[in-house]
């Protein structure tokens, strides 16, 4: 898994992968009939141990501006820690790609797409509940917070540190809807 957090699915070879797993190829694709395959088990590995710290956060916090200030806080603090590869594997993975990896691409998007579902739902519930004003769009809330995490994501990647992530953050809740 780390291996592709840090290199990206191109940028990853099978020699790279079969000296971090300590196997031989034939061994690779006896376990894994593809690249492919071991990537999308590697990124579900990566969504039950490290990806969407702060989705529990979209139903725990009573509000959706805390639900979203922790999902923030706690990206920024995930993206930047130092125990593993900057940013989130997801959001940094597979934005351009050779043709033949295109079927890679849209699973990934879709892993994208249903992080953007969470956000969306949980602005819809607060419409719902009186928080947020009807007139909210939920839609584009969702999508603006997905950019700031994606672009905190890649910030980190380019060696932004957890404190200049937190200003992002600090930033991105200034722009929270208020009823």
């Amino acid at each position: 898994m780390e291996v592709f957090w840090e290199r990206g699915y191109e940028g990853t070879s099978i020699t790279d992968l079969t000296e971090a797993m300590g196997i031989t190829t034939p061994s690779l694709y006896g376990a894994f009939t593809s690249k492919a395959e071991l990537y999308r088990e590697a990124l579900e590995l990566y969504q039950r141990t490290h990806g969407s710290p702060g989705a529990p956060a979209l139903v725990e916090e009573p509000t959706a501006r805390g639900a979203m200030a922790r999902v923030l806080e706690e990206a920024a603090r995930a993206f930047a820690d130092p125990r593993h590869p900057p940013g989130c594997m997801v959001s940094t993975a597979v934005l351009n790609c050779a043709t033949e990896n295109q079927p890679v691409a849209r699973y990934v998007a879709g892993l994208r797409d249903a992080s953007l579902a969470q956000l969306r739902a949980r602005f819809q519930r607060a419409i719902a509940e009186g928080e947020l004003p009807s007139s909210t769009d939920a839609e584009g809330l969702a999508r603006f917070y997905g950019a700031i995490l994606q672009g905190m994501s890649v910030q980190a990647r380019d060696g932004a540190s957890e404190e200049e992530l937190r200003k992002i953050v600090t930033l991105a809740l200034s722009r929270f809807p208020r009823r």
